[in-house]
């Protein structure tokens, strides 16, 4: 069975999808969640799943031996980030090489980068007048969302939306989509 890591900075619903996805069967399972916030809900879903939970610092995570580390003791196959904020290390990026893989609420390589995340996100889609949206799922390099795309899955931007109404139907397509794309990776 494979091994999934699931990095999480904030609520955690994509982690306990996954984790409850993959629950389901018997190829892949969400071995532990790595979080960098001690205030974030992921922790709480992490207990309630009964899956271990790893909190670290910004010093932990830019040195990375460490997770480096326990990650390999875990025998992880796959780390996947959902909702995690925080640029990937090269150091963490080289020891998991083509096995790192990352959802953006967003058409890449628009809307990308440094503080393109959430609501910001979202805003910044309604702002440009853009007819169109979606998730990217791409593998992680040392630059913020410029990894390989594995999937781009599109919705429509109605005139009405709110960066409310647009972020739940992108989050739908997380959803959909997110568990799908990892099993064919591994």
């Amino acid at each position: 069975m494979k091994q999934i890591a699931v990095f999480a900075s904030g609520s955690g619903s994509n982690a306990e999808h996954l984790a409850v996805t993959f629950a389901k069967g018997n190829r892949a399972r969400v071995a532990a969640i790595y979080c960098n916030n001690p205030k974030a809900y992921v922790i709480q879903r992490a207990a309630k799943l009964n899956i271990p939970l790893v909190l670290f610092t910004r010093a932990e995570f830019a040195d990375a031996e460490s997770l480096i580390r326990d990650l390999q003791a875990r025998q992880i196959d796959l780390i996947v980030l959902a909702g995690f904020l925080w640029l990937v290390p090269e150091t963490l990026t080289r020891a998991f090489a083509g096995r790192l893989v990352n959802i953006h609420p967003a058409l890449l390589p628009k809307f990308g980068g440094k503080g393109m995340y959430g609501m910001a996100v979202h805003k910044a889609v309604l702002d440009a007048g853009e007819k169109e949206s979606g998730i990217t799922i791409h593998l992680i390099d040392e630059v913020y969302d410029r990894g390989k795309t594995l999937l781009q899955v599109k919705c429509p931007v109605l005139p009405d939306d709110t960066p409310e109404s647009l972020a739940e139907r992108v989050h739908q397509l997380e959803y959909s989509h997110f568990p799908g794309a990892i099993e064919k990776m591994l």
